[in-house]
């Protein structure tokens, strides 16, 4: 088995990530939502279930989630206990996969410091009232954090502002996947 060319896809919240993610889906690559990894650790990881527990009192992640995005130093102690795994969940996952290109979403991927596990990098974007409208979590309470969107465009392969179609978006992903594989 050969390596995949292992793609990231990342973006400010709302921008339309996880429907790149379905678009590279849908034309045959091996895919992975980083997100979806932290809801599984939450739900099944002893570990990680015993160390919320202690620290925030709960697992559910709304609650989770009130706690830490008003409190900055919860924050950085939750991402300290879950990018390690999920990066390591990603690095076993990318090992794993029999297709000739895996594509992962990754919302925080340059915070995290997770792109040395990807060959290319697709930054999606959209503009702020966009965002919004698409995601309530799109506020400026939960991006200050996050590189600014120039930052991430500055650093990535592939950029694609998706303000259009479906359609549009299949075509980039398209357009993505002929170059690369």
């Amino acid at each position: 088995m050969s390596r995949p060319v292992a793609l990231a896809i990342t973006g400010g919240i709302g921008a339309g990530k996880s429907e790149a993610l379905a678009a590279f889906a849908r034309r045959g690559a091996a895919t992975l939502s980083a997100d979806e990894v932290v809801h599984d650790l939450i739900a099944n990881d002893e570990g990680v279930r015993k160390a919320l527990l202690e620290r925030l009192g709960s697992t559910d992640r709304q609650a989770i989630a009130a706690r830490v995005f008003a409190d900055p130093d919860e924050l950085a102690w939750l991402e300290d206990l879950l990018h390690p795994l999920v990066r390591e969940r990603l690095r076993r996952w990318l090992a794993g996969v029999d297709a000739p290109v895996a594509v992962a979403e990754i919302p925080l991927l340059y915070e995290s410091g997770t792109e040395e596990l990807f060959d290319k990098v697709v930054v999606v974007t959209a503009p702020a009232e966009l965002r919004r409208v698409r995601s309530a979590a799109a506020t400026a309470e939960r991006e200050h954090r996050l590189l600014p969107e120039a930052g991430k465009v500055a650093r990535a392969d592939f950029v694609y502002e998706n303000t259009g179609s479906l359609d549009d978006l299949d075509r980039f992903v398209a357009r993505v996947l002929a170059e690369v594989a």
